[in-house]
């Protein structure tokens, strides 16, 4: 076993020789959000979507463009707004008066990377459209289904503020994203930076660093990283925890709404992995799984109105739970 580990790490040392080059020229043009890019990263190579709530002006959008560049794949970004329809996004079929037929015009969700910029302004018709081709990765138009390439990374953002006109994404259906960030305001350095680098307004071109075939390959030797039976089991209590917390000996008693779902163990197994290539290890730590853990569950814990007049966040309670679950 640890001779397989030994090679999986040089696996995994080999393939992840361009995560620092990577975040070094994604650090051109995004000063600071380290946890946004290192998070975005995680997406692509787990093969699973990304929820992001932060005000505006935060990069968001610049930081998913400059990975789409770096990496040199489609981009898209999609304004989602109340009067958005399906078709505006997947596409639809055009009559040709001159041979009588239709043809198919695919939409802006058929590249690699998608931003889906404030998804909780699009009524359900269109979240729903959106979430199905992020689960079957392929997208029906006139009774012909087409597959999405791959890489394919969605991205949506909500906004915490002005919530007027808006449509919230059903918990089930956020439940289909990995993870769910909470992005947050620069440094005061940070935020001195970004003045002073606008202020200048010079044009700088991103390099290629790797390309869509390398993603793949990183993808499968992500697959292939060590994960112990123990941590498994851990990852197992954790999720259990959330469902039921007395039996772990939690406090939150009448806190918990809704616990985790089963896709809350898959995609923290996955995430997991993830976060240890990305450290060049070919096996996880039990601090790897607490790294990602609030990301891949703080969406996932529904709380009781209790809770909530108590003022606690289901960040709070997963932090509890990771705190009181025994670590092997």
């Amino acid at each position: 076993m640890q001779k397989d580990i030994q090679e999986i790490t040089r696996a995994v040392e080999e393939k992840s020789r361009y995560v620092k080059n990577l975040t070094d020229e994604i650090g051109k043009i995004i000063v600071g959000q380290h946890y946004l890019i290192e998070r975005l990263l995680i997406g692509i190579l787990a093969n699973g979507h990304i929820l992001v709530e932060g005000v505006p002006g935060l990069a968001k959008t610049t930081a998913v463009k400059t990975l789409a560049q770096a990496i040199n794949t489609g981009f898209q970004r999609i304004q989602f707004t109340p009067d958005l329809l399906p078709a505006d996004l997947l596409g639809t079929q055009i009559y040709l008066p001159k041979s009588g037929d239709f043809t198919v015009k695919k939409g802006p969700i058929f590249s690699n990377i998608i931003l889906a910029d404030e998804i909780n302004r699009a009524p359900a018709k269109v979240q729903s459209a959106l979430l199905e081709a992020m689960q079957e990765r392929q997208v029906t138009i006139g009774g012909e289904t087409f597959k999405l390439e791959e890489p394919f990374l969605v991205m949506a953002t909500q906004n915490p503020i002005e919530q007027e006109g808006t449509y919230p994404l059903p918990e089930a259906q956020v439940d289909r994203f990995m993870l769910k960030l909470r992005v947050t305001y620069p440094t005061k350095s940070e935020e001195k930076e970004i003045m002073q680098r606008i202020a200048h307004r010079t044009s700088i071109e991103i390099t290629q660093i790797i390309n869509p075939r390398e993603i793949m390959e990183s993808r499968e030797v992500v697959d292939q990283i060590y994960i112990d039976d123990k941590l498994q089991d851990y990852i197992v209590d954790v999720v259990f925890a959330t469902r039921d917390p007395k039996a772990y000996k939690i406090d939150v008693e009448g806190m918990i709404a809704y616990g985790a779902s089963p896709r809350a163990s898959i995609y923290l197994n996955q995430a997991s992995k993830a976060y240890a290539f990305l450290q060049g290890r070919g096996y996880v730590t039990p601090q790897d799984i607490k790294s990602v853990g609030l990301d891949v569950l703080r969406h996932r814990v529904l709380l009781t109105y209790e809770a909530e007049a108590e003022e606690l966040t289901s960040d709070d309670i997963v932090m509890k739970i990771f705190d009181n679950v025994e670590v092997p």
